[in-house]
Formats: C-alpha cells, structure tokens, sequence
C-alpha cells in the first residue's frame, strides 16, 4: 500500500469538517482565493457556534421540562391543586 493511499484519523476529521478543503489540501492545490477561503472559515465557525447554542438550548428545555414534572409530582403528593 502507497504512502498516499493511508488516510490518517485527523484527515477524516478534517473530510468531516469540509470535504472539499480536504480534498484540496490532499492533492496539494493551492490556495488562490484567500479571500473567498477566509470568508468560508468565517462561515463554518458561526455554524459552528448555532450548533452550540442550539444544543444548549434543547438541554436546557429538558431540564425545565424535568423541573416541571417535578414540581407537578411534589403538588400531587402534597395533595395541593396542580393547576
């Protein structure tokens, strides 16, 4: 087996990541549209951070969701009105 036909773990990261940048940075394609390549890193960086805010948000609804079936199983064994 070639040398360039082993994919290493950080490589498929990298596939993972952007495809095309893997791909480009594997056959050793240059870089001519600096300007265009900063603006794509811009873009999967604030993706990125949707996704991070959006994962905290799902755990949050889950936490006052079990904090309200809580709240709501405190009321019925204290015998009080729940609603």
């Amino acid at each position: 087996m070639r040398k360039d036909e082993i994919i290493s773990a950080s490589e498929i990261g990298h596939w993972v990541y952007c495809n095309r940048a893997w791909y480009l940075a594997r056959t050793g394609a240059e870089n001519h549209n600096v300007r265009a390549l900063s603006r794509g890193q811009r873009a999967h960086e604030a993706h990125s951070r949707t996704l991070v805010r959006a994962r905290a948000l799902h755990w949050l609804a889950i936490l006052f969701l079990m904090l309200a079936m809580l709240l709501i199983f405190v009321a019925i064994l204290l015998g009080t009105s729940v609603f």
